[in-house]
């Protein structure tokens, strides 16, 4: 958010303020009316801030991630769409259409997703290896919401949850601060089906929220999650639709928020969580 507002400005109004004051040619309603104007114009882009995060609504029942949404929780909040393409071009709707849901309560966040894809392929059976380059949802989440970067910690997270329901993402582990790639199958858990007559492929996550003091192998526990909790959440899928050489590559990776490239590039999220949606739940 941009102000119109200068230091010469400010300084200029101050000063016609004092010279009212002493002339005392005002009364104390007038005189007060450029002071509160000031404020006014500092305080309110703080509480429009406040008012842009997106709301997550609590379920008040339990979820059992078995992808049929029969909750009548899933009922509350609207469809987001997954629109925003971050890698690749030439996308149709025949090839990709996305959209979510969210819900949470005390353990954690729970997602479901209504996906088409035309072409479903994992050729790396490896969790470890060339994850990004499978069909596969793609989860980012900033526990406390602070932004920043997470490329190299735990900061926030970028889980990639293969078709084999395998979660990948990079980190320190608890012997040493030098990130490498990891499974985190505890934090999210996920079922997916596609449907023989729509062929609309249906996914239901459970995800565990863990701060930046989190380390695998622990016994680190998820936070506890409450009312007016504000988060950092992007959700992205990564779309492959064909093997070379018998192995698949990403040809578009389809995200859920609007990015700010940077020299052409929108492939951030794995490394900023400044770039995530600002959620708060309630």
């Amino acid at each position: 958010m941009k102000y119109s507002i200068s230091v010469s400005n400010v300084e200029s109004l101050l000063r016609k303020v004092m010279r009212l004051w002493s002339l005392r040619r005002v009364s104390l309603r007038r005189l007060l009316k450029p002071v509160l104007c000031i404020g006014i114009m500092f305080i309110t882009p703080v509480y429009a801030h406040a008012q842009m995060r997106t709301p997550i609504p609590q379920a008040k029942e339990a979820i059992n991630i078995d992808a049929s949404a029969s909750e009548s929780a899933w009922q509350k909040g609207a469809w987001r769409k997954v629109d925003q393409v971050y890698i690749g071009d030439n996308i149709t709707p025949e090839d990709f259409t996305g959209r979510y849901k969210l819900l949470w309560d005390e353990a954690a966040l729970y997602m479901l997703l209504e996906i088409t894809d035309d072409v479903l392929i994992d050729t790396h059976s490896d969790p470890l290896v060339k994850y990004w380059d499978d069909d596969c949802v793609e989860i980012f989440v900033d526990e406390n919401g602070s932004g920043g970067n997470h490329e190299f910690t735990y900061n926030a997270f970028a889980y990639h949850v293969g078709l084999d329901r395998n979660v990948s993402d990079m980190g320190p582990t608890s012997t040493s601060s030098e990130s490498k790639v990891q499974v985190y199958n505890e934090h999210v858990q996920s079922q997916w089906v596609r449907s023989p007559e729509t062929q609309v492929i249906t996914w239901e996550l459970k995800i565990a929220l863990f701060d930046d003091t989190f380390l695998p192998a622990t016994g680190a526990k998820p936070s506890q999650l409450r009312k007016n909790k504000e988060i950092g959440f992007m959700f992205a899928y990564c779309d492959a639709d064909k093997a070379v050489e018998g192995k698949s590559t990403r040809e578009h990776f389809i995200g859920s928020y609007p990015i700010e490239d940077i020299n052409g590039d929108k492939n951030l999220g794995y490394k900023d969580a400044s770039v995530f949606e600002p959620m708060i739940l309630k």
